[in-house]
């Protein structure tokens, strides 16, 4: 009972130390003084200034066309990736999975000043530059989404439908496709979420006159803190927060027709 209770306070005290900073952001976005310390009465002005600014706007439609599209491309390039992979042999899937591996653990500002210096030899700086590398670091965690999806599947299952007389095409958008599909909509959200909240390899990246939400906030911290970033970075929270829970969604979907295709 007594290591239960224990072991109960340490949860709650860790999750204290990791939720309370986000706590005070989002109660200081509702504060009509400007003040850090002292509470002036509830308010919803930093939500309607920030909305009315044009900086903020201009740098959250950046952030969401990047978003959207490094997310969309990466999953179609994901899983394309994700096929091949899963088709290899066993030293082949092996060597591949550890060069997929690389960009997840290798440090965010190596490969935001290796695509700078790539970009800055072939192309310049801006928006296609920032979108490529989204594509690039995104890539990697929708073929991980995808591959678990893939293993599960049934093979017998294609070649059935190919006896059938389905050519390749139509066996793979009517069994396979739907088979992995809550693996890719995992991908999908994931790459969403990394890009959406990316700030060292946009910031090696972007070049002059684009902003993202991420290096906006970055930089209007270091002119001094503005009510309105408060509000900013209360919206972006909840924005990631909301992936997170459809693409735990998914994932549970996921499993629950996993569990009954196993019934």
């Amino acid at each position: 009972m007594v290591k239960k209770t224990l072991s109960s306070i340490y949860v709650a005290l860790i999750l204290i130390f990791m939720y309370a900073p986000i706590g005070v952001l989002i109660v200081l976005s509702f504060n009509n003084s400007k003040s850090r310390v002292v509470w002036g009465g509830f308010t919803m002005k930093w939500y309607g200034r920030m909305f009315q600014s044009a900086s903020i706007m201009s740098a959250f439609g950046t952030t969401m066309a990047i978003t959207l599209l490094s997310a969309l491309i990466a999953t179609m390039i994901g899983l394309m990736a994700s096929l091949g992979i899963d088709a290899m042999r066993k030293k082949q899937y092996q060597m591949m999975m550890f060069f997929t591996n690389i960009p997840l653990v290798n440090a965010d500002i190596v490969t935001g000043i290796a695509l700078m210096l790539w970009f800055i030899k072939f192309m310049d700086l801006g928006f296609s530059s920032v979108l490529i590398a989204h594509v690039t670091f995104n890539i990697p965690y929708v073929i991980l989404c995808i591959l678990p999806k893939l293993s599960q599947m049934d093979a017998s299952l294609y070649e059935a439908a190919r006896d059938l007389g389905a050519n390749p095409l139509t066996a793979f958008f009517k069994i396979v496709l739907p088979g992995i599909m809550p693996g890719v909509l995992a991908g999908f959200f994931m790459a969403i979420t990394m890009s959406m909240d990316d700030f060292v390899i946009t910031y090696f990246t972007k070049g002059a006159g684009v902003n993202t939400l991420s290096t906006m906030i970055y930089g209007e911290i270091r002119k001094g803190i503005k009510p309105e970033m408060y509000a900013l970075s209360t919206v972006l929270f909840f924005m990631i927060l909301v992936l997170l829970v459809l693409m735990n969604i998914a994932q549970g979907y996921g499993e629950k027709k996993d569990k009954k295709t196993d019934y």
